[in-house]
């Protein structure tokens, strides 16, 4: 709410004419400032989308640089001392800092604005191997640091930035602790308490009055973080998510706007990455209030060169999360995207206690969900119980599925057996209908002595695609799980030291190519044309070669080990009596195809 003054505090000695004056100006700038004040929905009912809540990018941006570069000296406005007569000032001589920290996090307040300068994950490294810092410094020094207070009037919001609050202890805190900031001025109240435990989570409660009267305000996290080279395409991988009455709902960054304002029910919702999040968790989820921030940052095009000119625009999201009116109280979760972690982290349920649902879904498997998630499960099984490497254990979950999926790949070969056998019979009917065109009724009868041969001899037609069916759906899984397991990243094995990067040698994805090769050389295709299944020998393992060029170096793994597994399994069925007939069919055809008399084959 835009700053005003209280006639009935500048002095005392007024006549009752001047005191009619001013309370006649003091109702028409209360009434003035009702009809201009940026409108935001009342008490909510259902959750809706209403228009945006804050001003353009710029002018956030503006009020968060100014806020940040204030000098170290009270930034009270001139006119605030008369205004504010009778509010017991409280602001600090100059600039503090606090940290707080237990074993999971160092985190560092300043009590300008008591915003969050550094919020340092212990257990996890950056891109240089440094602590990785979740706070963006040229991204917060824009738009604004975590936990700075957010309100609907943009000159308050700057106020409230540049204002020196008073904190209740300096230097470093050990959690368990609290850590309260306060500030008063100009008929301002501002009070922010954050409750700190052992865990990721950080609790905040706020409280804005203006004369005596609340103000909504909001607590932000608006500037994305600071591990952008490790979520290597940032813009792909940036999310904003919230979950409304168990309703979850994922939006990326092109489809944000700018101060888009949910109010209503809220579970939990914020700003996540590849593989942090922060994400607010309301206490009273009723009667909340959700914003999306989207602002644009000009990053270095080369990393390694930050300060070539050359660059480009990366899109930054923000959120906002608060109590629709009065006082805010929310818990904040601000950490890595381990599923160990978001499942214990629950919201608030209807009874006040949180039982409500957790942030695992904060975790972007894609369609492949219901297959990826319990993969990563038994991934983690295999390394708490069998061995404490990634590398290795994605081996031996490699091993396990393909030694799983041999019987079906014994019934694919089967299959192909029984097509084989049928051949002629098969062509005999095709030669008898091959005079009918294709929209013919007759063709029918085709179809049905075809289904009727099928059933005699016991041939699935699909039989031969079941292998197919299966793989490349746990491929896929195998690569949406790799992708998003936050344990695999930086997580080392042999020359790799990082799983969930591409191979920087390249060494897995020529091995993937070289086995692939052989792998498919090994296989008999009775069924296939010599040719075609040449050039499919070196196209698909070329294909698939690129794929793991350019992705997760674990995922390269695994394909390069099943194609290993794969060759033995099939040297050891080429030599059993099905394979021997596999290999006898093929060799026929080839000899046909050149012109020669094939020997008549046996049933076997």
């Amino acid at each position: 709410m835009a700053e005003y003054k209280n006639p009935n505090q500048q002095g005392g000695k007024q006549d009752t004419s001047s005191l009619l004056v001013f309370t006649v100006v003091f109702v028409a700038i209360l009434l003035g400032m009702q009809f201009f004040k940026p409108k935001h929905p009342a008490t909510p009912g259902p959750a809706q989308t209403t228009a945006s809540k804050t001003n353009t990018s710029q002018q956030n941006g503006a009020a968060a640089a100014a806020a940040n570069n204030a000098p170290n000296a009270t930034a009270t406005p001139a006119g605030d001392e008369a205004a504010g007569a009778s509010t017991p000032k409280v602001t600090a001589a100059s600039q503090t800092t606090t940290v707080v920290e237990n074993e999971l996090y160092r985190i560092t307040f300043s009590n300008r604005g008591g915003e969050v300068t550094s919020w340092i994950l212990k257990k996890y490294t950056n891109y240089d191997g440094k602590p990785l810092d979740l706070v963006h410094p040229t991204a917060a020094e824009k738009f604004g640091y975590p936990l700075a207070i957010y309100t609907y009037d943009a000159g308050l919001r700057q106020r409230l930035a540049q204002a020196l609050y008073v904190p209740s202890a300096t230097g470093t805190m050990t959690a368990p602790n609290q850590l309260t900031f306060d500030y008063a001025a100009g008929g301002l109240v501002v009070r922010k308490t954050f409750h700190f435990d052992d865990s990721y989570v950080v609790t905040a409660d706020v409280s804005v009055s203006q004369n005596g009267a609340p103000v909504e305000a909001l607590v932000a996290w608006p500037a994305g973080f600071g591990d952008q080279r490790d979520a290597r395409d940032y813009s792909t991988y940036q999310k904003i998510d919230r979950s409304s009455g168990g309703k979850v709902e994922s939006i990326a960054p092109k489809k944000v706007n700018n101060g888009e304002t949910q109010s209503g029910s809220l579970d939990w919702g914020g700003v996540s990455d590849l593989y942090f999040a922060a994400m607010f968790l309301p206490e009273t989820p009723a009667n909340s209030t959700f914003v999306a921030l989207r602002q644009t940052l000009d990053i270095p095009k080369n990393p390694d060169e930050p300060k070539t000119s050359e660059t480009e625009p990366e899109p930054v999201l923000g959120a906002v999360v608060g109590a629709v009116n009065g006082p805010t109280t929310v818990r904040i979760f601000a950490g890595p995207k381990s599923l160990g972690v978001l499942s214990s982290i629950r919201a608030m349920g209807p009874d006040g206690k949180a039982n409500g649902p957790n942030l695992v879904p904060i975790v972007h498997y894609g369609m492949w969900s219901f297959i990826a998630k319990p993969l990563f499960y038994l991934l983690r099984w295999v390394y708490d119980h069998v061995i404490h490497n990634w590398g290795w254990a994605i081996l031996i979950l490699t091993v396990f599925l393909t030694l799983a999926m041999f019987p079906t790949r014994f019934t694919m070969m089967k299959s192909s057996i029984k097509m084989q056998r049928i051949q002629p019979q098969m062509n005999f009917i095709k030669e008898k209908y091959k005079k009918y065109k294709f929209d013919d009724p007759r063709k029918q009868d085709m179809n049905r002595e075809m289904q009727e041969l099928y059933k005699k001899e016991g041939v699935n037609m699909f039989g031969g695609c079941l292998p197919m069916l299966v793989q490349f759906p746990l491929i896929f899984a195998f690569y949406a799980m790799l992708e998003n397991a936050i344990e695999l990243r930086h997580a080392h094995w042999f020359w790799l030291h990082d799983l969930s990067a591409p191979d920087p040698y390249h060494i897995l994805p020529i091995l993937m190519v070289v086995s692939q090769f052989f792998f498919q050389m090994f296989t008999p295709s009775p069924g296939v044309d010599a040719a075609q299944q040449k050039m499919m020998a070196f196209t698909m393992p070329l294909f698939s070669g690129f794929i793991c060029w350019h992705y997760a170096s674990g995922l390269a793994l695994y394909w390069s080990g099943s194609n290993l597994i794969g060759i033995g399994q099939q040297m050891i069925i080429n030599r059993t009596k099905l394979g021997k007939e596999l290999r006898e069919i093929q060799a026929r055809r080839a000899l046909k195809k050149k012109g020669g008399r094939p020997p008549a084959l046996g049933r076997r």
